[in-house]
This record gives C-alpha cells, structure tokens and sequence, in this order.
C-alpha cells in the first residue's frame, strides 16, 4: 500500500483480492472523491512526516507511527473479519518479510530522508515505485517487458534524473555527489524497499485477506521498529513530543495508513484495480502542493518538468 508512507502504492497481491466485477452498476459520485482524498492522505504524509522527522529519531517516529496504525488495523480486522487468522508457517515467513521490507526499511529511509530533503522532492521519488517494481520483476522472475513498458521506463527515469539533478544534468555528469546526498540515496533505498514489499506480496502470500496481511505485517514491523527505538531512547528529549507532532504521528498512521487504504480498496472494488491505480499519479502532485503551501517550500521548474515526465512514464508504463 503501498504503506504509505509504505501505503503510498499498494501491493499487486492485495488488488487481485479485492477485484469485483461491477459493469453494470453505477459508481457513486462518492467513490471518486474518496480516491481523490486517499491521494491528499498519501500526500500529506510528507509534510507530516517532515514535521516529524526534525523533531524525533526516526525509529522512533516510526514506530509510533505503527503503534497507531497497527492498533487501528487491528479493531478493524476484528470488526469486519471476527479477529486475525492463525497463520501457517510460509504466511508467517511472508508477512514477516513484508513487515521487514515495506515497513520497517521503508520508514526508517522515509524518515531519514525527510530530515534531509524538501517533503515536495521527496514526493516525486516515491513515484517511481512501480518503475523499480516492473524493472525487479523482470530481472527476478522474468516478466516481460514490452516496447511500450521499457518507453514507459526511460521517460520515468528521465524524469527522475531532472528532478534528482535540479535540471543541471551536465554538472551531475561531472560531479554526481553535486546532485545526489545522503536524502536521495535513503529514498531511493525506500522505494527498493517498497518495490520488495510489492513482490515478496504477490509471490508469497495465499489465503490472507487484505486487512489480515496487512495488519500482520504492520505488526512484525512495528516489532522491528520497537528494537531498533530502544537504541535510541536514552538520548530521546520527550519535550520534543509536542502537539503538532504528536498530531502528525496520528495523521501518519490513521490517515495515511488506515482510511486511506480502506478507501482506495473500496475504489478497487467498484471500479476495478487499472482504473483506481491512475489516483495515484495525483499522489506527488498533492505532496508538491501541500509542501508548498502549509511548508513554504518552493515549486522548481526541474520539479514540475521531471514529475510530469514521471507521471508520464508510469501512466504508460501500466497502461493495460
């Protein structure tokens, strides 16, 4: 889910599961506007996460954030689904790993990344997570990539190296430590974690239901979390834990993990997986905008040029 955070692209195991055929049935007006808000969700976490990132250690922000986002998750498969299944030995092995790779890694890169970068740059490189994740596919398990896909590919790329260049890609070329820090380099080590966190689910697991992998996962992640904030407690200042942090935890885990993966699964269900996956391209678009505006951060032009390119090659890289 892609989690956001680890739910900002949800995983393809999860789609296949909530696919209902409704052809002939009206889509509520509704619909459309909760995937737009799950969109505004996703690109809030960057702000909040920004916000949380200056203040905290970033273990630690995460797992509050998962202590949040876990508790919800679990009332929830208790409400719909009577509680959370027993899981066999290979769901254990696979939701662990999802716990480790979309959760775990992913957040303390997310985090770590924030308090290095601008929360708007930040949001254009999460866009990239479906290119890595075709590109691991076929070099993993051979899927193939057509002409049109590997087109898809290059202007993804292309896009990503203006943004990540600032639109000088000649100095790049001659000093990439120019254009390339410590923030890009934890992002793009967060969107290998997600494009893991998509494969190990669509692989791996069988017989779990969304909520229950889900919730699964949240929790071995957050089990991993928890060790890794141990470490950093003793020099943890707690009158850092004001309430707009505190507010930016909650926002992470129940807005930006919870509703906002309930709601794009029922955008799933009444228009299908292909349809609803196109929200996603407003992701960045919201995280530019929302950076901008409550952050003041400024808007580049090698920002709104490398996102459409971006946006552009993704589109037509899951063009069905």
């Amino acid at each position: 889910m892609r989690r956001t955070g680890i739910f900002v692209y949800p995983s393809r195991f999860l789609l296949k599961r909530a696919i209902v055929k409704s052809a002939h049935t009206p889509v509520p007006v509704t619909t459309y506007l909760k995937l737009v808000a799950v969109a505004l969700f996703w690109g809030g976490t960057f702000i909040a996460g920004r916000i949380v990132a200056s203040e905290i250690p970033h273990m630690t922000a995460a797992a509050l954030r998962f202590a949040v986002a876990s508790g919800l998750l679990w009332l929830l498969a208790w409400k719909l689904e009577g509680g959370l299944p027993k899981l066999t030995r290979q769901q254990m092995h696979a939701t662990f790993a999802l716990g480790a790779t979309g959760i775990f890694l992913y957040n303390i890169c997310f985090f770590s990344a924030l308090a290095l970068m601008p929360a708007g740059r930040t949001a254009l490189f999460v866009a990239l997570n479906p290119i890595v994740t075709a590109l691991a596919l076929a070099a993993l398990f051979g899927e193939r990539l057509g002409a049109r896909r590997w087109l898809g590919i290059a202007i993804a790329f292309a896009g990503a190296a203006v943004v990540i260049t600032r639109g000088d890609l000649g100095s790049a070329i001659r000093d990439i430590s120019q254009s390339v820090g410590k923030g890009e380099l934890f992002m793009l080590c967060a969107v290998c974690g997600w494009a893991a966190y998509t494969i190990i689910g669509k692989h791996a697991l069988r017989g779990l239901s969304p909520i229950a992998a889900t919730t699964y996962a949240s929790l071995w992640g957050l089990s991993l979390l928890v060790c890794g904030a141990v470490t950093e407690w003793p020099q943890f200042d707690t009158s850092r834990l004001t309430w707009p942090v505190l507010a930016a935890i909650v926002y992470l885990g129940a807005f930006g993990t919870v509703i906002g993966f309930v709601w794009y699964y029922e955008g799933v269900k009444a228009i299908g997986p292909a349809r609803t996956a196109v929200f996603n391209n407003l992701v960045p678009v919201f995280g530019i905008t929302l950076a901008a505006l409550l952050l003041g951060e400024p808007i580049l032009l090698s920002m709104i040029v490398g996102g459409l390119l971006v946006i552009a090659g993704v589109s037509l890289t899951n063009r069905q």
